[in-house]
């Protein structure tokens, strides 16, 4: 029994800690706050779906009314789509190929590449066969060429050309002779022909022939050998293509099928046919195909153009808008359905796992208060065995202390599960306060959110009136859009109208140059075309009436023909003319005087704002410099009394505040500092990046050396000066040093860099 009891209250002991039921307890609040949110976002979803349906409502009403606006505008479009399919189909049917003036122009470029360098190459040749080459200038008028034979070289042919250096070297100088039909052609040639040269000419009807004796031939023959033994003149002939292309009996010109004329005297006149024409109306069809292609071109990227734009003004429009809007409002619409769905059966999850974890905190609850009462019965138990057994404490005295002890521990176990159901009621307390203080959070919360739709009711009124506003700027907007579509629109038109009349321009410049060559009076008389008060007024004088004028004036003038004096009338109009020219050149002079006047005006202008700006600067720049050469004295230039600054400046001079009447008060080294200052005051006025000084402080004491140096780092920062002196004062500020001296009989230089450039 004792053990039973010992048991019961371990176990009752185990069970007091709280654990199972806190872990329950937040369970059951993470719970409940998933179903408040769950409940939240599932009321958030409801709204926004309602909200939804309802603008999606509207704006399919709105999409409706606007119907009518979209088939014009898209009827107007596939209008336009047409019209661009006809332009490309107009362009494909133009013969002209794409890329085909390019092309042409780009073989006739590379065709007189070749020509040039093949002239080139001829050049090249004529100037390695300049000995070959004989011309000459005809002696005399109509003088026939054919008794002009040509160059020994070019009239004869080699048979084999391995015997070509044998042939040179026993013509010689021979084969550069030139050979003539008869002596008075090579005297005229000589005395008249402005020969470039000194040749031999040989006429043929003086030439004396001095053949190989054939018992020299046969000699040769005996010593080499017949195949090697010839005469030079049988290894030398002439192409049957230069036979004579007539026959000797007949002595007539011919004339070929092709148009090529074969003179008797040996002129032959032929080649290619004038075939220009062809060529030229070949030209002249390409040239109006590629401008018919350009202008078809220029109207198919008019109307693609105009096509963009009304597509943009399309997408733009109203109905356009309200389509997308509506695609947006349905995907959100099923989105949010989609979540709605999500979020009830979360909502369903979290109310079922509520009730769940309330039902197992009840059935917790329950069995915990029946066990404490078995245990207070069994402890009531315990305390009358204790009084049953009190009667033998007696005879058990050991047993009784063992069962106070036990007694103590079973009070001791039940007071502390006394404190802990304390405790637990206290925090069921706890809870329940904390339980009201939601409900009332949860009161407050539902009141902020009726004032929060409230508002958000009047935010949207408001938002419905702004985007009435923004309807009607949209509005503007396509009306302003729609003007610059057709703005740019007619500027296109215009460009090409542009492009067009440049080509008509060409083409009149072209004509105007046609007329001009025809009519050379036009030149002389072209500065008074348009004038007013002239022949050529075409404002005031119409062409027309002009030409029936001059037929009036052309009859009255014929039957005046024998009683007027034309050179009288030719005489005067040639004076008026030049007493008209030499008017018109005096107003142009007296013009081009006045603005001549006006540009040296305005040139005087600049001097003297430039002639100020120099003095003010330089005359800073000569006190600040002469201050630092000289410490305790002033300079300046100023201009003589009652005198201006362009009559001339004057030095003044001052030691402390003294002025000095006169430049001759001034010792020779003060003088010297005075023109070393102003000289570079006036360098300082446009810096130069290099100086040199020689020697400049030869005449002046070592603190004056010292005060040059000073001034060149204040003054020149930006500038580099190479400095020839002899003095320590200047070597002080230098950079760098060079210093030359002899060594062993030898000028040496040695550079030297100061610790203070460093």
């Amino acid at each position: 029994m004792e053990s039973d009891v010992d048991g019961d209250l371990g176990v009752l002991a185990g069970k007091s800690s709280g654990n199972e039921e806190k872990c329950l307890e937040d369970q059951l609040g993470d719970a409940k706050v998933a179903v408040g949110s769950a409940e939240t976002e599932l009321k958030q979803l409801k709204t926004k779906i309602s909200h939804c349906e309802k603008e999606l409502k509207e704006k399919r009403h709105q999409l409706l009314s606007k119907r009518e606006e979209a088939a014009a505008a898209e009827n107007e479009l596939n209008a336009r789509r047409k019209d661009v399919e006809k332009v490309k189909l107009e362009l494909e049917s133009v013969s002209y190929k794409e890329g085909l003036m390019e092309a042409l122009q780009k073989d006739r470029a590379s065709e007189m590449e070749l020509v040039q360098k093949l002239k080139d190459e001829i050049c090249d040749l004529s100037a390695q066969l300049a000995n070959v080459q004989f011309s000459y200038r005809d002696p005399v008028k109509n003088f026939d060429r054919s008794k002009v034979k040509g160059v020994v070289a070019k009239l004869i042919k080699v048979k084999n050309s391995s015997t070509m250096t044998d042939l040179e070297v026993t013509a010689g100088g021979k084969l550069y002779n030139v050979i003539v039909d008869t002596e008075n052609t090579g005297k005229q040639l000589l005395q008249h022909g402005d020969l470039r040269r000194r040749v031999t000419i040989i006429p043929l009807n003086k030439i004396q022939s001095h053949p190989v004796p054939p018992r020299v031939q046969q000699a040769a023959v005996r010593l080499v050998g017949k195949e090697n033994a010839e005469l030079a003149l049988s290894l030398v002939g002439y192409s049957d293509e230069l036979k004579v292309a007539f026959n000797r009996d007949t002595r007539t010109p011919s004339v070929t099928l092709d148009g090529d004329i074969f003179q008797p005297s040996g002129l032959l006149t032929g080649g290619s046919r004038r075939k220009g024409y062809l060529k030229s109306n070949q030209r002249s069809m390409n040239s109006c195909l590629f401008k018919k292609s350009l202008w078809i071109k220029a109207q198919l990227e008019l109307k693609l153009y105009d096509l963009s734009l009304f597509q943009g003004r399309v997408e733009q429009n109203e109905h356009h808008k309200l389509s997308e809007v509506i695609k947006k409002i349905e995907q959100e619409l099923e989105e949010a359905k989609s979540a709605a769905k999500e979020k009830q059966l979360m909502y369903e999850e979290c109310v079922n796992t509520v009730s769940m974890l309330e039902k197992t905190i009840r059935e917790h609850d329950n069995n915990r208060e029946g066990r404490l009462k078995d245990f207070e019965k069994k402890i009531k138990a315990v305390k009358v065995k204790m009084q049953s057994g009190s009667k033998d404490l007696k005879g058990h005295e050991n047993e009784r202390e063992r069962l106070i002890m036990e007694q103590e521990v079973v009070i001791q176990e039940h007071a502390s599960l006394e404190n802990q159901l304390a405790s637990l009621r206290t925090q069921i307390d706890a809870l329940a306060l904390e339980v009201e203080e939601q409900k009332a959070k949860v009161a407050f919360t539902r009141n902020n959110h009726d004032q929060a739709q409230s508002e958000l009711s009047a935010i949207r009124l408001k938002m419905k009136e702004c985007d009435s506003q923004i309807s009607r700027i949209l509005k503007e907007q396509q009306k302003l859009e729609h003007k610059v579509s057709d703005i740019k629109l007619e500027r296109k038109k215009l460009e090409n109208e542009v492009k067009r009349m440049e080509m008509d321009q060409r083409d009149c410049s072209m004509k105007v140059d046609k007329l001009i060559e025809k009519h050379a009076w036009i030149a002389s008389e072209k500065q008074l075309f348009g004038r007013s008060g002239t022949d050529y007024d075409f404002v005031s004088r119409d062409p027309r009436k002009a030409i029936e004028e001059l037929g009036k004036l052309q009859a009255e003038q014929s039957g005046l023909e024998k009683r007027v004096n034309k050179k009288v009338m030719t005489i005067f109009e040639k004076a008026e003319d030049e007493y008209n020219d030499l008017m018109s050149k005096k107003s142009i002079i007296e013009n081009d005087k006045s603005k001549i006047k006006k540009v040296i005006e305005e040139l005087d202008e600049k001097k003297k704002e430039t002639l100020k700006v120099t003095w003010v600067k330089v005359n800073r720049d000569f006190g600040s410099i002469f201050s630092t050469l000289l410490p305790g004295t002033m300079a300046k230039l100023e201009p003589p009394e009652g005198c201006s600054f362009l009559d001339g400046l004057e030095v003044c001079v001052a030691f402390g505040s003294v002025w000095k009447q006169s430049l001759s008060e001034l010792s020779g080294g003060q003088r010297s500092l005075l023109a070393l200052s102003l000289i570079l005051a006036l360098l300082l006025f446009k810096p130069a990046p290099l100086y040199i000084l020689d020697e400049v402080d030869a005449a002046l004491d070592l603190s004056h050396t010292q005060n040059i140096g000073r001034m060149i780092k204040t003054h020149f920062p930006h500038s580099q000066f190479i400095v020839v002196s002899l003095k320590e004062g200047m070597f002080n500020n230098a950079n760098v040093l060079f210093r030359r001296k002899f060594v062993d009989g030898v000028s040496t230089v040695q550079r030297m860099v100061t610790k203070q450039s460093k």
